[in-house]
């Protein structure tokens, strides 16, 4: 069927709309803490909803439901690790971040190990994040080259993700710019509003287009084995089971949750510790509602596609649910359910400008010249915000030609995370580990992760956990060595 005048208008008139939004908060910004913290203004709830929006991305909306399409509801056994996950970041972190004026997570590795461990920790967050989040940014590409098929017929695949890529990455830009974090967290509650309303429509959509309805779909999907979600095997080789989950999702949101800028940032946006806490935990809740909901979407397409054959066959899960908003819904409904998936990408493209910019400033320039005024970090602030842009724009091109986007992501962050993780839990449960032997550790960490992620048919799941434990335990043995090692030297000489 393909989209029409209508769902164009729906799509362009919601872009201009948010990208308007944005732009109501670019006045307030004086002061790092008012840009990059929201001047610590925004109530925990809305912080709550911009955490799930920062983590259920593009690749959440179309890569989720292409997972149930092809298995089941395993996913979920790692989304039960996330909780797991934030309980331990709320009760370790977050109390170290609110014992000093931090604006960014690395500040406070500076004042545990030193300068040059929060260089190498920052440096590491900007380079993962930004390949990461280029992978993300793809997301978008896949999706209008399904909506815009018809309109950009005249166009190559790599013209078409060039154009939808830079459209959504400029408009974001445009109000990540003007108003920092009070733009990106008040724009991510809209947003998530948007794509949550949209998710809705579709659930319906669906069971009104699968003859019987939920009847229906219970059958066919339950006999498939769709709604599956427990596999209590052992094989390390598998990436979703209850242990990977479990395990590996904790460790994997204790790490991005606790030690990335991305969500750190958000955290301490909020007025308190504690209403920094109830965001975090209560997110949590959201979150593993909204996994659901996108696994019950793919769920749906396979019993929707069993019983009315797709005319051309998907060549990747990713395109599945894009493909069927477009074939399949009302006109004006389509375009909703496009601008909700648009929505989802501005909302994490945002967050992810705003948090590699932060790191850029505050824990590079700022400390490179320390006499710089707050409105000249604050316009160092915005320039960062557009090369980062650039840098995103780049990352999702060379993304092309990855795999499945969802794994894609997360592998390339959990490469980086169980190093950080490590480096951070050496520092808030230990007191012997040094600058030097938490270095070592961190290097010797993230080799591992390299190793696994390109050499091993070991899955992400579980790169975090085995990144940071030994990051964690090589940091405090060459520690310990280094120490006794200086001892020696130093009654040598004596």
């Amino acid at each position: 069927m393909g989209l029409n005048a209508l769902d164009i208008a729906v799509i362009a008139t919601y872009l201009v709309l948010v990208t308007l939004f944005g732009l109501r908060f670019r006045r307030k910004q004086r002061t790092l803490k008012d840009y990059f913290l929201a001047g610590n203004s925004a109530p925990w709830w809305a912080i709550s909803l911009s955490i799930v929006a920062a983590e259920t991305s593009t690749l959440t909306i179309i890569s989720v439901p292409g997972l149930a399409y092809d298995s089941d509801f395993s996913f979920l056994q790692l989304v039960i690790g996330y909780l797991v996950g934030r309980v331990v970041v709320a009760f370790l972190f977050v109390p170290h971040y609110f014992r000093g004026q931090l604006l960014t997570a690395y500040q406070l590795i500076e004042q545990r190990f030193g300068q040059k461990l929060r260089s190498l920790t920052a440096s590491l967050f900007l380079i993962t994040r930004a390949a990461a989040e280029g992978v993300r940014v793809l997301a978008v590409a896949i999706v209008v080259r399904a909506a815009l098929g018809s309109l950009l017929a005249g166009m190559s695949d790599y013209k078409r993700d060039v154009f939808s890529i830079a459209i959504v990455t400029l408009l974001t830009l445009i109000y990540t710019f003007e108003g920092g974090m009070a733009a990106v967290i008040w724009t991510d509650v809209v947003q998530l509003s948007v794509y949550l309303a949209g998710s809705l429509v579709a659930v319906f959509a669906i069971l009104h287009l699968v003859p019987g309805g939920w009847a229906t779909v219970r059958t066919i999907a339950g006999n498939a084995g769709k709604f599956r979600v427990l596999d209590t095997s052992w094989r390390l080789s598998s990436t979703y089971t209850l242990w990977s989950g479990v395990i590996g999702g904790a460790f994997l949101t204790a790490a991005s949750h606790g030690a990335d800028q991305l969500i750190v940032q958000r955290l301490l946006a909020a007025r308190s510790e504690r209403q920094a806490k109830i965001a975090l935990l209560s997110s949590g809740v959201f979150v593993f509602f909204l996994f659901s909901l996108f696994l019950l979407i793919g769920a749906l397409l396979f019993v929707f596609y069993r019983l009315a054959a797709p005319t051309t066959t998907f060549t990747r899960t990713d395109t599945i649910f894009p493909s069927f908003i477009v074939s399949h819904m009302p006109h004006g409904i389509s375009g909703l359910l496009i601008s909700a998936i648009l929505a989802a990408a501005m909302s994490n493209l945002s967050a992810a400008l705003n948090s590699l910019s932060s790191t850029t400033i505050v824990d590079f320039y700022a400390r490179i010249s320390p006499r710089s005024t707050e409105e000249r970090k604050v316009q160092l602030s915005r320039v960062a915000t557009i090369g980062w842009g650039v840098v995103l724009f780049g990352f999702a091109l060379l993304a092309r030609r990855g795999g499945t986007v969802l794994e894609m992501g997360l592998s390339i962050a959990s490469v980086a995370y169980g190093s950080l993780l490590g480096v951070f839990l050496l520092g808030v449960l230990t007191r012997r580990a040094s600058e030097r032997g938490a270095m070592i550790g961190m290097l010797l960490g993230f080799a591992l992760n390299v190793y696994f992620w390109l050499f091993t048919r070991i899955p992400f799941t579980w790169y975090v956990a085995f990144g940071s434990i030994t990051t964690f335990l090589a940091g405090y043995g060459f520690s310990w060595l280094l120490a006794h090692t200086d001892v020696a030297q130093h009654e040598r000489r004596a």
